[in-house]
């Protein structure tokens, strides 16, 4: 229909996409001492999820935000009383400003949600016992213009991940390059 319009748009799919249903940022998932999954929350991740984005200015938002919008036609949440996503600026999405009005905290947790395992003791009291932050919003692709090749606009929704990288080295090498660096720096004054 926007196309139709003479709006551009295009078919987004998100690969392993949150579906956070209490907007906390994160895909809860509860345990008791045993192991044993405890069904306290429903949030979730799908194997994909697809919407639609837009072309729109923002006047109600700032000029910052215009650009790909993100509108959901099978949204799975209420908004403010009514099944509805979106428009949500994907550069809003990309930024973090997850208080802005139109969906943009459900779209940044389909995005970009943290995977989170707690032990639940009681109702007063849990742990956290695993974190993953890098599983959701993989491959986020629209179909190329005029060829069936995959083009990916993960770019458009966050910033890429940063990886860890591991460093690990003894006191007296960390010592020894202490006195190398020393050495070239005598040498070249």
């Amino acid at each position: 229909v926007l196309r139709s319009l003479g709006i551009p748009t295009r078919v987004i799919t998100n690969f392993n996409s949150a579906h956070d249903t209490n907007i906390n940022l994160s895909i809860d998932k509860y345990i008791d001492i045993s192991g044993k999954t405890l069904h306290l929350t429903e949030d979730s991740v799908w194997n994909f999820h697809v919407w639609n984005e837009s072309w729109f200015i923002r006047r109600d938002l700032g000029h910052f935000y215009d650009g790909w919008q993100v509108l959901d036609a099978t949204p799975q949440e209420r908004s403010k009383g009514i099944f509805r996503c979106g428009p949500a600026s994907t550069r809003a999405i990309k930024e973090g400003d997850v208080n802005l009005d139109y969906d943009s905290s459900f779209v940044f947790a389909a995005v970009n949600a943290d995977c989170v395992t707690w032990i639940h003791y009681s109702s007063k009291r849990k742990e956290r016992i695993y974190s993953n932050t890098r599983k959701i919003g993989k491959f986020i692709s629209t179909k190329a213009v005029g060829t069936n090749s995959r083009v990916d606009v993960t770019d458009n929704y966050k910033y890429p991940e940063v990886k860890d990288i591991p460093f690990k080295i003894s006191y007296s090498q960390y010592k020894n390059a202490l006195m190398d660096d020393r050495k070239i720096l005598v040498t070249a004054v």
